[in-house]
């Protein structure tokens, strides 16, 4: 095929010796199927911010932390270098938790290399050498639903252990190969101990895998896993081999609404008092 103007430096840099097809188009990116050597892998192109049709990146931003300060500061001013800094940001991020999660035993595309605004990574194939298809587009046994659902909550669990959270996590960027699925799509992974939205995002995340693998297998539609997971990590006990129920204890107390009202009318006059001019206090 023609090779698209974003390919043609690595094309040119000798990183990919050809362009074999297009896989997708989705509202992050463009995957490409390339050969490199003797290899077939997927080089993922990045749209450009102005493209993309992914509109909450200070949400999943939150709580990143940046190595460099200059970039840090640049990237919190309205310039033009700190948009393109936010933007290079955004943009390494999935290579960052790619390698990361790989290291941590989440079974993930393996990265080749992050090379202007595209990703060079393993693609994942079916058991006769094709591009491995998206949950999406399978259908499943009761018992693999069972056993693939068990699969990605151990993969949330040590990615969780790993600090991250996927943040987008659905059947469609999951791929099921031969041995089982693989989690895709990973620019908007968030910090799970510096996002205030990060607990949300794994129950999303995990309640959207319920409600795929359910469709399957109905029991499942029951289980809790992201209250129970997201509960054993805030109190310290949740490690990568963590065996999981399924099942979580509600807290079923009663709010004492006075004793409430109290503490709120206590943080009210201290901020009042320290709001008011010094002469107050004369």
């Amino acid at each position: 095929m023609k090779i698209p103007k974003r390919l043609q430096p690595l094309v040119d840099d000798g990183l990919i010796d050809e362009v074999v097809v297009q896989l997708m188009s989705g509202k992050e990116a463009q995957v490409y199927v390339v050969r490199c050597g003797d290899e077939l892998r997927c080089a993922k192109v990045f749209k450009e911010a102005k493209q993309r049709s992914f509109k909450q990146a200070v949400q999943y931003q939150e709580g990143r932390k940046m190595r460099n300060s200059r970039r840090a500061r640049a990237m919190s001013k309205k310039t033009r270098y700190g948009q393109k800094e936010q933007e290079q940001a955004w943009l390494s991020a999935e290579v960052d938790a790619l390698y990361r999660l790989a290291s941590a035993g989440v079974r993930v595309p393996q990265p080749y290399g992050f090379v202007d605004g595209v990703l060079l990574m393993e693609m994942v194939a079916d058991a006769e050498g094709y591009a491995a298809p998206r949950l999406d587009d399978v259908t499943l046994t009761p018992e693999q639903a069972r056993e693939y659902h068990a699969q990605v909550m151990a993969d949330v669990v040590r990615m969780l252990c790993a600090g991250l959270v996927h943040g987008d996590l659905s059947e469609f960027n999951v791929l099921l190969g031969p041995e089982g699925p693989v989690i895709i799509d990973l620019p908007q992974a968030v910090d799970a101990a510096g996002n205030n939205h990060a607990a949300a995002m794994l129950e999303r995340d995990v309640n959207n895998m319920r409600a795929y693998f359910g469709r399957f297998a109905p029991e499942l539609l029951n289980t809790e896993y992201g209250k129970e997971i997201w509960a054993l990590y805030e109190s310290g006990e949740l490690h990568p081999d963590s065996r999981l129920s399924g099942s979580f204890e509600h807290d079923a107390r009663s709010v004492d609404v006075a004793d409430l009202m109290a503490v709120i009318d206590d943080v009210r006059e201290e901020e009042a008092e320290r709001l008011a001019p010094a002469w107050d206090n004369d």
